[in-house]
Formats: structure tokens, C-alpha cells, sequence
């Protein structure tokens, strides 16, 4: 709501403060009174009037020096000063002009002079004012390290800092995105995510879950996460939203990395451990029972299980590093090599049924998706171990579909657990940013890991849907992934 704009009356005379209180106390003013100069110099520092409407003839400090005094002051200075006066010689406005008085007004009053001068007076002071905090607004969002934007009701961009430019690859002159359509330029740029989330966006200016700009890695950069956060102006301004774009990439890295390390230890490390528990603790238990070819025996089986640890604790610790590469560098995968980890997931999570199915899809050796083996093989350990963590049994019936359409694989997997509600389905792919430095994408009953899922997917410039099976119980996960066309 806007504020009325504040007058300061200045008058030693009380019939002359009742005056001026009649006068405008139904004008949509917040009207302030001071009996005094030192009076009016305490609450000018108190209210930072937009008017002060100050009489010339006063006892101990006359209107002149109350004037030359408030112009001395850096966050008064500007203040807008009416001298009140009687006088009507030309000295006496002289006087007032070198003190720094702006206009003068005789007793008695005109009433309607006097308002139409306050109307325009307070109007050009408030514009003024608007001015000034415009030009230090865009000088604060000019230094930061973020993007910043306003746009209109419409979606169209009425100013951009120069952090907001450099993230659409404009150069530094801010016509570049003026009077453009703020989500056509970042979908130039990024994939917007999640798709839900924003469509419509600006009629949901704080959503539940929050949006985000992903630039999808390529051979020579890395991925690229934007967090957007919309503000609304007040109203009654052709100015409707402010608009933060807050980089969270490493907040996004950090967090896969940990749950990288959870996820491997949980299903890499649990087989060969506990071959090496089952033979020491078998030798410790019957050691002196034991032959000495039983012992060489268990002795082999906690070897063979040591060096298996030591080689996927290696392995884990390689993937941990492998934010350092690009997709190119590290090496994307085969559909043939996507079949082989099937295999692998389905024997570490000791599934019994997994189906698969690759219809007319051939070359499976030559045909590369853009996404490492590693990284799909944790998106497939973790839809394997949702599908059987949430299973009413622990033991689903899965069906794995791939199909290349177009340029791109579509892998489904299809469970036959339970359905989710219309309200799950659209926040499971959700990751939440929470304050400035801890990024979790746990969605209640979800987990972490399929919003985890969610950002590898996007950054590699695919796409992901979660819907439940319409002819049975279950859901179906729906991923989608570029092929390389090199």
C-alpha cells in the first residue's frame, strides 16, 4: 500500500498550525506540527518530511535560519521547503531563495493556491525520490555476483544487472533483454525445470517447490543450475516482479556426491564385506577344528572378498571424481552396456524378476546414449531399490522397456507396487533448495534419490515422468536421454 506523503508545519502560532490543519487535513496527507525552529529541526531528523510548510516570523530562530539549518544536514537537504511569510518585499524572498527555500506562500491563504502547489510539490519530490532509490537499487544489484531482473505483469523484461546479461551471453549493454519475454530468453539458454512448475509461473510467483534453469552439460562445459526466485513489486507500479537467478551448482554437486558415497557403499560394499565376515568369522569360530585345507579355504573366500572391497571402494572413490570430466571425457555408454548393468543391479539387489525389453532397436553396441555407465548405473540401482523398498512384499515384478524415438532412448521402468497420489507424482521429481548453502531433494515418503535421479537426467538435456500403470497397480518411471550423434 503507498504511504501518504508527510508534511511538516512549521508555525509559532497555534491559530496558524489549527489554519493550515483544516486546510489539508482531508487532502490524504499525514500531517506532523512543530511550534518552533528547534522543534522543527528534531522532527524533520525524526520523519523526513516530503514538505515542510515553515513560517518566517518566529521567536529565537526565525524561519531563514531553520531553512539554511535543514540545508546543511546530507538527509535533509533535499527536502522540499514552502516559507510561509507575511512579508511581501522583495528582501524577504531573497532572503528565503539564499537560504534554500524552494517557493513561498502569503498569508492569508489562498486555499486553492495552496493545495495545488502541495500536489505538485509532494508528486515531483516522490517521483524524485523514486528516482534516487531506482539509481541505488541499480547500483547495489550492479556489484553482486547474482542475476537480478524486473519484469511486468506480462513477463517482459523491464531492467537486467549486469550478472543477469552475462547468464544469457549478452554483452554489458542492458538493451539486450529489454522488452523481451523473460522465460523465451532463458529457454533459449536452459531447460526449465520441473516443466510443471512452470507453467504459468507467474501467476504462482512463490511456488511450494522451487524452479530452476538447468544449461544440460556438453563436450567442452559442465551442467549449470539456477535457482529462480520471484518477489512481487507493490502494486499499482508497471513493475510487477523482481526476479533472482541464484547459482546452486555446487550446492546440486556437493549433495549427489554424498548421496553417490551413501548409495555405493549400501550396494557396492554389503556382498564382498560380508564374504569377508562369513570366512574370518567361520575361522575364528572352528580354528582349532578346522583342517588346514578348510582353513586355506575360508582364508580365500575372506581374500577374495578383500580385494573385491578394496577394487569397489576404488571404484567409488574414482566416481566421486568424476565432476572434474565431462560427459565426453569420461565416456558415454551403449544400450549394450546399459543391458549389462540391468544384469548387474538385478544380481546386487538379489531381484528375481526383471523383465526387459529392446524391440527393433539395432546396433545396441554402436548406438550411444549421452550419459556415463557409472551415472547410469546409480539412476538404475535407485529405481531398483525404491521399486523393492516400497513393495508391499519387498520382492516387485519389474518390466524395463528401451525404444529409441527419434534421436533419443526411452527407458521405463515399471513396478507393480503401489500407485501414488496425483500430488506425489508431480513433486517426486522435486529438489529443494533450502537457505543459501544446504541443497536436499528429499520429498516426504520419496527419498532423496529420485530427485537425485532427476538432476542427472536434466543435466545430460534429458527429460523425466512419473505416472501410475493404468492396467494394474504401480507406477511407471519414464526417462529420457539424447543419443550422441557423433
Amino acid at each position: 500500500m503507498e504511504k501518504n506523503s508527510i508534511i511538516l508545519i512549521v508555525d509559532d502560532d497555534s491559530i496558524g498550525r489549527e489554519t493550515l490543519n483544516a486546510l489539508l487535513c482531508e487532502q490524504g496527507y499525514d500531517l506532523a506540527f512543530a511550534k518552533d525552529g528547534f522543534e522543527a529541526l528534531t522532527k524533520a531528523a525524526e520523519l523526513t518530511p516530503d514538505v515542510i510548510l515553515l513560517d518566517v516570523m518566529m521567536p529565537g530562530m526565525d524561519g531563514f535560519e531553520v531553512c539554511r539549518r535543514l540545508r546543511t544536514k546530507p538527509l535533509l537537504t533535499d527536502i522540499p521547503i514552502i516559507m510561509v511569510t507575511s512579508l511581501g518585499d522583495r528582501d524577504s524572498r531573497l532572503n528565503g531563495i539564499k537560504a534554500g527555500a524552494d517557493d513561498f506562500i502569503s498569508k492569508p491563504f489562498d486555499t486553492f493556491e495552496l493545495r495545488a502547489r502541495l500536489r505538485t510539490i509532494t508528486r515531483l519530490n516522490r517521483y524524485r525520490r523514486l528516482i534516487t532509490e531506482q539509481a541505488k537499487f541499480e547500483w547495489v544489484v550492479e556489484q553482486v555476483d547474482e542475476a537480478y531482473l524486473i519484469l511486468d505483469h506480462s513477463d517482459q523484461i523491464l531492467y537486467s544487472n549486469s550478472q543477469a546479461r552475462k547468464t544469457f551471453n549478452l554483452g554489458s549493454e542492458a538493451v539486450g533483454l529489454l522488452g523481451k519475454k523473460f522465460l523465451e530468453v532463458a529457454a533459449k539458454h536452459y531447460h526449465c525445470e520441473p516443466q510443471l512448475s512452470w507453467s504459468n509461473w507467474l501467476e504462482h510467483a512463490n511456488p511450494a517447490s522451487p524452479r530452476y534453469l538447468v544449461r544440460p552439460e556438453t563436450s567442452t562445459a559442465h551442467a549449470f543450475w539456477l535457482q529462480v526466485e520471484a518477489m512481487e513489486m507493490s502494486p499499482g507500479t508497471g513493475e510487477k516482479y523482481l526476479v533472482r537467478l541464484h547459482d546452486i551448482t555446487d550446492a546440486v554437486l556437493s549433495e549427489r556426491r554424498k548421496w553417490t558415497f551413501q548409495g555405493q557403499i549400501c550396494h557396492k560394499l554389503k556382498t564382498p564385506l560380508s564374504h569377508v565376515t562369513m570366512g574370518l568369522e567361520y575361522i575364528n569360530s572352528h580354528y582349532s577344528t578346522l583342517s588346514d585345507n578348510d582353513r586355506k579355504e575360508f582364508l580365500a573366500i575372506a581374500y577374495s572378498g578383500a580385494n573385491r572391497l578394496q577394487s569397489e571402494i576404488e571404484e567409488i572413490f574414482k566416481y566421486l571424481d568424476m565432476s572434474d570430466y565431462t560427459q565426453q571425457e569420461l565416456g558415454i555408454c551403449t544400450i549394450a552396456n546399459i543391458l549389462s548393468i540391468i544384469t548387474t543391479v538385478k544380481e546386487v539387489l538379489e531381484l528375481e524378476s526383471v523383465h526387459v525389453f529392446h524391440k527393433e532397436i539395432e546396433n545396441l553396441n554402436e548406438t550411444y546414449v549421452f550419459i556415463t555407465s557409472p551415472a547410469m548405473e546409480l539412476v538404475l540401482t535407485e529405481l531398483f531399490s525404491n521399486a523393492k523398498k516400497f513393495h508391499t512384499k519387498g520382492s516387485p515384478n519389474l518390466e524395463v522397456n528401451l525404444a529409441v524415438i527419434e534421436k533419443s532412448l526411452c527407458l521405463q521402468v515399471c513396478d507393480d507396487g503401489l500407485h501414488l497420489s496425483p500430488e506425489q507424482l508431480e513433486q517426486i521429481w522435486t529438489p529443494y533448495y533450502q537457505g543459501e548453502k544446504n541443497f536436499t531433494g528429499e520429498a516426504q515418503g520419496m527419498g532423496l534419490g529420485l530427485s537425485m535421479i532427476a538432476s542427472l537426467i536434466w543435466e545430460a538435456g534429458g527429460a523425466c515422468r512419473a505416472y501410475n500403470r493404468s492396467e494394474q497397480n504401480g507406477i511407471v518411471i519414464e526417462l529420457t536421454l539424447p543419443l550422441d550423434p557423433d
